[in-house]
């Protein structure tokens, strides 16, 4: 536990120059804004500003990426509360009860209670964070190649368990997601592969580049279909500080919806999505008056906006300890991580110990920063939520256009943007869920660079997998999965939640 605390004293050492702290800062108000308005998500965000951080160190850079991404978690529950429309997808639950409150005057409470529970939330899961991470690290100092593999397997798989919509459909964007992952030289030989003769991506597809197309350009295409109706509250939001009443009807809400995010958001395949889910379904089961829930219940908002923010904070677990992204938006803080030459996995604790927990100490300044963002500025989020999408949207392909192009000065990537937007907005359109073809994307030349491994250490033979217990556990654990999910009860209660998502 000492060692913990000298850790974290180096992390805050590091976080707190006045650098990091002003993109602390930057990183938690545009996280904020793009979670206030409706259509632009943390996904997208980061991936039209990883362009901007190539010029940044790399603890600065990661700490204003993650920045956005607990800040969006923070701003969804903002608008879901107010407009009954979330900015994303993990507030939908909140707009179930957040949106009666505010009609029935009480949105201040609704909203303290929200920044109170996610800001107590993030808390406990950053210390969680700090004490499991080490631990997990030293112990994936004992993986080699084939464990490596059958973990970035069983997060493969976890991700088809996990993803919204049709189990075929998920499969479909895994394997598409490898395939992209392979264009380029192959890892042994140089030879090109898949690359059609195209010389502009000899080198592979840019992570960026497919980034911004199949998540920034298409959500825009997609938002732009919509004529949202926009009924803001009238009347001025009074009385912010919750009453004694509210806050013992929420403390329980707040410890339960804590404990369920920190272990759903460690899962593979964004299990920090369901965070809210689990917690709400929890706490209407457990009532003693579950018929108050969707009237106004400040437990429906208590829980699921608490479990919302500990499974962001925790998703950080299996990124920075194993190099393993659970979720889309951790593919993207990999691809800034090898964007400025670090190589996520166990090795960053031991080989970089300020950015592993200048990173972590940055978590706890990030949470008391959106305290003070979101409580004061209420008004300044209103008011900005009537701005015309007409105005939003050029704006923001026209930063996409350039964060691209300044990458490699090249017109084919922007082209190429153009393509993968094109390509998203189709598969959206038609029930497939982008974020499996990301993480594939990613983990593809990870899990192909530790199979040939393998295979090599054991002269071919495919049982290595096997004869080792832990790559054998894990193997197991990825075919439990499957089964699991493909049992008719399992899928038929599973294609309800994500309908209920909907």
């Amino acid at each position: 536990m000492d060692s913990v605390f000298s850790n974290l004293a180096l992390g805050f050492s590091a976080a707190g120059t006045p650098t990091n702290l002003a993109l602390c800062f930057i990183g938690a108000l545009v996280g904020t804004l793009i979670g206030v308005l409706p259509g632009l998500g943390p996904i997208a965000t980061i991936a039209i500003l990883l362009p901007i951080t190539f010029s940044l160190d790399p603890l600065g850079a990661l700490i204003m990426l993650a920045g956005i991404y607990y800040g969006a978690q923070y701003g969804g529950s903002t608008t879901a509360i107010l407009v009954n429309m979330p900015g994303e997808t993990s507030s939908v639950v909140t707009t179930l009860d957040g949106h009666q409150m505010a009609r029935q005057g009480r949105a201040g409470p609704a909203l303290a209670i929200a920044a109170l529970g996610s800001f107590f939330a993030g808390t406990v899961a950053t210390f969680l964070v700090a004490l499991f991470g080490p631990i997990l690290a030293s112990f994936a100092q004992n993986f080699g190649p084939p464990e490596y593999f059958a973990l970035m397997l069983t997060g493969l798989i976890g991700a088809i368990v996990l993803a919204s919509g049709s189990v075929l459909k998920a499969v479909a964007m895994v394997i598409v997601g490898l395939l992209l992952g392979c264009v380029g030289s192959d890892i042994e030989t140089g030879e090109q592969r898949l690359t059609l003769g195209i010389a502009q991506i000899a080198e592979g597809i840019n992570f960026t580049t497919l980034a911004v197309g199949l998540f920034g350009v298409a959500e825009i295409l997609r938002n732009l279909e919509k004529t949202q109706d926009r009924t803001i509250l009238g009347a001025k939001i009074t009385g912010l500080m919750p009453t004694w009443a509210d806050i013992k009807q929420s403390i329980m809400p707040v410890l339960r919806g804590t404990g369920i995010g920190s272990v759903l958001g460690i899962l593979p395949g964004n299990g920090a999505v369901l965070a809210p889910y689990a917690s709400y379904t929890l706490e209407k089961k457990i009532s003693r008056t579950p018929q108050r829930f969707g009237k106004g219940a400040i437990e429906g908002v208590a829980g699921p906006e608490s479990a919302n923010n500990a499974g962001a904070q925790t998703s950080f677990i299996p990124l920075l300890t194993l190099g393993i992204p659970p979720n889309a938006v951790m593919a993207m803080m990999v691809g800034a991580m090898t964007i400025q030459g670090i190589v996520p996995g166990p090795a960053v604790m031991t080989e970089n110990p300020t950015l592993f927990w200048g990173m972590i100490a940055s978590m706890w300044i990030g949470n008391l920063m959106l305290v003070i963002i979101n409580l004061p500025l209420v008004g300044v989020w209103v008011r900005l939520l009537k701005v015309p999408y007409r105005i939003l949207f050029p704006a923001i392909l026209m930063f996409c256009c350039i964060g691209v192009y300044s990458i490699n000065s090249s017109g084919i990537e922007v082209m190429l943007v153009a393509l993968f937007g094109a390509v998203g907005y189709f598969l959206v359109k038609h029930g497939f869920e982008p974020a499996p073809l990301l993480l594939a994307f990613v983990l593809g030349p990870l899990m192909e660079e530790n199979l040939r491994r393998s295979f090599l250490i054991a002269r071919g033979d495919p049982m290595i997998f096997v004869n080792r217990p832990l790559s054998a556990f894990l193997l197991l654990v990825a075919v439990g999965l499957l089964i699991l999910v493909l049992l008719p009860a399992i899928r038929k209660r599973r294609e309800e939640v994500f309908h209920e998502e909907e």
